[in-house]
């Protein structure tokens, strides 16, 4: 039950992330403007703005002016829906109230990388407005998590507990790197765009959890980099998005971390 309640609530905040995308670039209003065909510039009617269901139904295209609806549209809302269903799963426990507050903090922060990643792979930018607020939210997450062990622990915690120093050391290690990686290329490997992603990734996921963002970011970007140029669809030296692999890899870290550790150090207690 409480997965196919988080499973619809990300398939209809899916299709609001597809259209702050669209608005965004176009510098309209984020909220309160009604959604239109980016084509034609008619309104889309409420029964036409179904999540994936309308998507099918209309045959993959506008109502009005038959031109085709992206892609983009019914697989962001797949794919915000499939992982607020697994943050559902995995964090979410209606007895304890502690847990609403982590599932609505991992929300927002999946809502606003998807934003980030989808964005990015689009137009090669990082919108800064949404890097900033999700910044924020991470660093208010933090403080909040910091002080409910402290309020409630009788014994001390150590600076080594503390969310807050562990995101901004894996957040200033993830930004040296990258950084240093844009300096030396002159911002052809690494734009300045994704060291800034690299401060907000770090809030999130910490340290040492910010080491597998970076492998596998780096990893899956290669191996998709290599396809690429094998198709014959890119050349070695073409750019590519890098925000998407770095979010792929932060979702990666969220939500299944502590299996891929334990594998990878049975991978040395089996010998």
């Amino acid at each position: 039950m409480v997965v196919s309640i988080f499973l619809v609530l990300g398939l209809i905040i899916g299709s609001f992330l597809n259209v702050l995308v669209y608005r965004l670039r176009a510098a309209e209003d984020l909220f309160w403007d009604r959604s239109k065909c980016p084509h034609c510039q008619h309104l889309i009617r409420w029964y036409d703005n179904i999540p994936v269901i309308s998507f099918i139904l209309l045959k993959f295209q506008c109502r009005d002016c038959r031109k085709k609806i992206s892609w983009q549209y019914p697989l962001v809302e797949i794919l915000t829906g499939v992982i607020f269903a697994i943050i559902g799963h995995k964090f979410f426990d209606a007895a304890n109230f502690s847990t609403w507050i982590v599932s609505a903090y991992y929300l927002v922060m999946v809502s606003t990388l998807i934003v980030i990643a989808v964005y990015d792979y689009l137009y090669l930018e990082i919108p800064g407005e949404i890097l900033w607020f999700g910044v924020a939210v991470a660093i208010a997450f933090g403080l909040y998590s910091d002080w409910a062990v402290w309020f409630n622990s009788e014994i001390q915690a150590s600076i080594w507990s503390s969310v807050v120093y562990s995101g901004v050391l894996a957040a200033f290690s993830a930004w040296l790197f990258l950084f240093f990686l844009a300096v030396v290329s002159r911002e052809k490997w690494m734009g300045m765009g994704d060291v800034y992603l690299a401060i907000f990734l770090g809030l999130i996921v910490g340290w040492p959890q910010i080491l597998l963002v970076l492998f596998a970011a780096f990893f899956i970007g290669a191996i998709w980099g290599v396809a690429l140029v094998v198709a014959g669809k890119k050349k070695i030296k073409s750019q590519l998005p890098f925000a998407p692999f770095m979010v792929l890899g932060t979702l990666i870290t969220i939500l299944f971390y502590s299996p891929i550790v334990e594998w990878y150090f049975s991978l040395f207690l089996s010998r």
